[in-house]
């Protein structure tokens, strides 16, 4: 029996439906990955499955009683909490058992003689029961996804407020880990993790004893946990049951097989249409012509093979700087103490460098230091006068309602409405996503505009942070050949060493204060 049945699910933004008719079934303990290009709705299904969203038509049933846990890196935390405090929530059920029953054992000791012994069985009782759900593990358990996601013990006692956005979305996923619940549906899990945290995530899903559904646009990740592929293509959903590569292989042949039966049937329906022209007037041959009409008509039209999407990412040069654009000597950065060790290094015209370091040590705050947008604690910077700086940061907060085509028409006011949709085509984003609001799309999507909106920036130094998240694999080759074209100064921050090797000429390792 199955934990999930969608069935002739239809769903739309606007005109062109996302989904049409699709059906789908996820079975206990399927460990599961959802695939596909940017826009093709991976997180549109997952909010609907997780009942966020409404289908147009058709049916989603969930076995009652399953505990769903769906992860959202974008979810409104209280920034005063405590990541101990947040975490710990997640066992509470657990901890006003232990409450009631240390009130037990007092009462238990102050009772008479009569009553003593009732107190204790059912305190006794209750400890029983925490020892079942390894409450005296609590602690273990927390150190085991905090150390496996890269982050240290030290960070349970700080506000979210003065933890970075890879940190908070690390410390989002550790808590739906714990939660262990029947199904997991994790949107772009691996997100701000290193190959190392990546590799612990991996043996955690492995192990894991229940259902998940993951979405990924990190191959290797893919290949490590799938067992099953669901696969969205042309506006359904394709169940591919074995691993990724199996997947691979089996897309391939029946892309083939599709394109081979598309080409024969567009041959057979041209050589019909010609046969029913030339005969439908002639008197001898027309009930013919007339027949082969209505077999037309009753033909099932196969779907053209799906093309890949292509890209146009483009970032203008404006004018040649001197030698020397950057230098920092002593450069410490942070908020209320250094995060990281004073800086010493020159960076040169032409220059393209990758900056590294484990997440949560300052690579986000170096960028905004830099770039004044937070004051250094000590030392100092300096750019060389004719830099003309482009950034690409890794978050932007949006206007509740805001579309594409505004976001971009109030950086661009001077731009017709046809330019406009050719700029945010030319990136991947259609007509339909440029009318929608920027928050109710994918974070592949959302990337897309704010690359976009830098195809029209003259600049001889380009700062992009984590500019790869959420990206498919052909938007983040065509990113790569951009940045390699590029032909002023890069700063780049990534965490996927085969992205930036294939662009950056040296790398500079950001190293935790003492």
């Amino acid at each position: 029996m199955s934990l999930l049945d969608v069935k002739n699910l239809t769903f739309s933004y606007g005109q062109e439906p996302l989904y049409l008719h699709a059906s789908m079934r996820l079975f206990a303990n399927e460990h599961a990955v959802l695939v596909g290009p940017n826009g093709s709705g991976k997180s549109t299904l997952l909010k609907l499955i997780e009942k966020q969203l409404r289908p147009d038509k058709g049916q989603i049933t969930w076995l009652p009683n399953k505990k769903i846990g769906y992860l959202d890196q974008y979810q409104k935390l209280n920034l005063n909490q405590t990541v101990k405090h947040y975490l710990y929530d997640v066992f509470l059920p657990l901890f006003e058992k232990e409450k009631e029953m240390e009130t037990l054992y007092h009462q238990a000791s102050i009772a008479d003689s009569k009553d003593q012994s009732r107190y204790l069985q059912w305190a006794s009782d209750l400890q029983e029961q925490l020892m079942e759900d390894n409450f005296y593990q609590i602690k273990s358990q927390i150190g085991n996804v905090i150390h496996g996601l890269g982050l240290e013990m030290s960070v349970l006692d700080q506000p979210f407020k003065y933890l970075s956005g890879g940190m908070r979305a690390k410390i989002i996923l550790g808590k739906l880990l714990l939660e262990e619940a029947d199904v997991l549906l994790l949107d772009e899990p691996t997100n701000f993790l290193d190959v190392k945290h990546i590799e612990w995530l991996i043996k955690f899903l492995n192990q894991y004893e229940k259902a998940f559904i993951v979405v990924s646009h990190h191959e290797e990740f893919l290949s490590s946990i799938a067992q099953t592929v669901f696969a969205i293509e042309g506006q359904k959903i394709e169940r591919y049951k074995g691993d990724f590569n199996f997947y691979l292989k089996e897309r391939e042949l029946r892309h083939r097989q599709q394109t081979q039966a598309f080409v024969n049937q567009q041959k057979l329906i041209e050589k019909t249409e010609a046969f029913i022209q030339k005969n439908i007037v002639r008197a001898s041959t027309t009930k013919r012509a007339q027949s082969r009409r209505k077999m037309l008509k009753k033909i099932e039209r196969i779907r053209p093979p799906q093309q890949s999407r292509v890209y146009h990412f483009r970032f203008p040069f404006s004018k040649t700087t001197g030698k020397d654009v950057f230098h920092s000597k002593a450069l410490e950065i942070g908020y209320d103490e250094p995060l990281i060790e004073p800086l010493d290094f020159a960076i040169l015209k032409e220059d393209k460098v990758v900056i590294t370091g484990k997440n949560g040590v300052g690579k986000t705050s170096f960028l905004k230091t830099i770039l004044g947008i937070i004051p250094a604690l000590s030392g100092s910077f300096h750019w060389i006068d004719t830099a003309d700086i482009a950034y690409f940061s890794q978050d932007e907060t949006y206007d509740e309602m805001v579309t594409p085509f505004q976001y971009i028409h109030h950086l661009y006011p001077r731009f017709t409405k046809k330019e406009i949709y050719a700029l945010l085509g030319a990136h991947g984003i259609s007509y339909e996503m440029a009318e929608r609001p920027l928050k109710k799309l994918s974070g592949g999507e959302q990337t897309k505009v704010r690359l976009a909106k830098l195809r029209h920036h003259q600049s001889n130094v380009l700062i992009m942070d984590e500019p790869t998240n959420h990206l498919d694999v052909e938007a983040k080759e065509a990113l790569k050949e951009a940045l390699i074209e590029y032909e002023g100064t890069l700063i780049l921050v990534s965490h996927e060493k085969e992205f930036y090797e294939a662009i950056c000429d040296y790398e500079i390792s950001l190293y935790e204060s003492d």
